[in-house]
């Protein structure tokens, strides 16, 4: 545990000794009189103006109501991309005809970048929310879809073999063995699922927003205010950060179990 706990000390002084050195660089290369000082601000103008942001609105709201609703589009959209992955992926892991059936279609729309569907997510669901929804949920559902169908397809069978002759059936077999070997591949589909999810809430706050972290970005290009456009940038990689290392805590937690037994 004391072991542990110094190589984590380690990795988060090697971090932070990383973010500090890259501060400097950045406030090197863009210091005044540089060429690309006269194109991007300085790291203190940028948190200057981050900061100045949680008090005054750009556009309708502040910094803090741009995040919040960045996170419920992101939310929605990842939270129906999971559930429906995860029935997709366990239904295609176990029942040979649903693979037969939906794995084609699966694969064939699986290399599709959700920024290919923005128009036609604007044809169906118009511009409001329902669009900016679609186009998050679409990011995040392949990733959930193969990671748990990988789960399903790899749970050892001797395992439900053994379980068969035991007298178990299909029904006890499914939720006590496959859905339990498939957690962690569960969990793995999400944590990259929640990443780019979250990375595309720019490109659906892109189709006509009025508001989100997102649309500060677009706003200040169309301004040429690059302070917004960093602000807006570094936001979303702290938020997406968090998000993940959220994702993994949970993971760490619940999927304990599986980890003893990899041991």
């Amino acid at each position: 545990m004391k072991k542990r706990k110094k190589i984590n000390g380690v990795r988060v002084g090697i971090g932070a000794a990383a973010i500090c050195s890259f501060l400097c660089l950045w406030a090197f290369a863009t210091r005044e009189g540089t060429t690309l000082g006269i194109l991007m601000p300085g790291p203190v103008e940028v948190f200057t103006h981050l900061v100045e942001t949680t008090y005054t609105k750009v556009g309708p709201l502040t910094i803090w109501g741009h995040m919040f609703n960045s996170l419920r589009r992101v939310l929605v959209g990842f939270t129906i991309a999971s559930c429906c992955g995860i029935l997709l992926g366990l239904a295609m892991g176990w029942n040979r005809t649903l693979e037969a059936i939906f794995r084609p279609i699966f694969e064939l729309l699986r290399p599709i970048p959700p920024l290919a569907w923005i128009s036609l997510a604007i044809v169906w669901f118009g511009l409001g929310e329902g669009g900016k929804y679609f186009i998050i949920f679409v990011s995040g559902f392949s990733n959930v879809t193969i990671n748990v169908y990988t789960g399903a397809k790899s749970v050892d069978p001797e395992l439900i073999g053994a379980a068969k002759m035991l007298g178990c059936s299909e029904r006890r077999i499914f939720p006590s063995i496959v859905i339990r070997s498939s957690v962690p591949y569960i969990f793995t589909g999400l944590q990259i699922a929640i990443s780019s999810s979250w990375a595309a809430v720019v490109a659906a706050e892109m189709v006509r927003s009025t508001n989100g972290i997102g649309w500060m970005i677009t706003a200040g290009q169309s301004v040429g205010n690059m302070e917004q456009i960093m602000v807006g940038i570094i936001v979303i990689g702290v938020i997406g950060f968090l998000l993940s290392t959220f994702m993994r805590g949970v993971e760490s937690k619940l999927c304990a179990w599986s980890r003893v037994q990899d041991s």
